[in-house]
């Protein structure tokens, strides 16, 4: 389900194009980096619920300045816009970044885990003349195959834990455990105290478990 009205999405484009292309080509931050604040900051998460305030309450460097001083200690002063007669890369990657993530109702911090800002930065000279479906199709294709494991497993893995370990520590059967890394079961359809359980252990949120 998406989060908010098509009548929205010309201005969440409009929003994120600004929003990475000030920080990138006129503040000079890694996109790496503006992405990660985007996530951090937790801003992205209101432009995923299409929060009015800021999906059509501010602009794409008010959004910048709003995620550096949230980011920052102490607030870097931060340079005036530049006006430019072309669209860039960062820009373009933006608006079609914002078409994606709306269409397929996905987090940024999913979106950014598995295909990184600068990869999509770097699908501008293929596909920024192409019809925006291309995009989406290509997106989709390499956000499936970017991870062969699920993400209970990796979640796992990263807290150096066995299987037998988060059984115990969940107190959730070590054969369901099993059957959700090998995909012999969907997670996305487990119970949601089973799920809750898990994330509890890992240290995680229960969306970071759904696949």
């Amino acid at each position: 389900m998406k989060a908010y009205s098509e009548l929205y999405l010309d201005d969440v484009k409009e929003l994120l194009s600004e929003f990475f292309d000030y920080l990138i080509n006129d503040c000079k931050f890694d996109a790496a980096f503006v992405s990660d604040m985007f996530v951090n900051t937790g801003l992205s998460a209101q432009v995923e619920i299409g929060n009015p305030a800021y999906i059509s309450g501010m602009s794409g460097i008010e959004l910048a300045a709003l995620t550096v001083k949230l980011t920052f200690a102490q607030m870097p002063q931060l340079p005036e816009v530049k006006t430019k007669d072309y669209r860039s890369a960062e820009y373009w990657a933006g608006w079609a970044l914002a078409q994606y993530q709306w269409q397929n109702a996905r987090r940024f911090k999913d979106i950014f885990e598995r295909v990184p800002f600068n990869e999509i930065i770097g699908m501008y000279p293929v596909y920024h003349e192409e019809d925006i479906t291309d995009f989406i199709s290509a997106m989709d294709e390499r956000y499936t195959s970017a991870f062969k494991e699920t993400r209970l497993k990796r979640l796992r893995e990263a807290s150096g834990m066995s299987q037998s370990q988060l059984a115990e520590l969940s107190e959730v059967n070590i054969r369901t455990i099993r059957s959700y890394e090998q995909k012999t079961n969907d997670i996305n359809k487990a119970q949601v105290n089973v799920v809750r359980k898990l994330a509890h252990a890992l240290g995680c949120d229960i969306a970071d478990l759904m696949e």
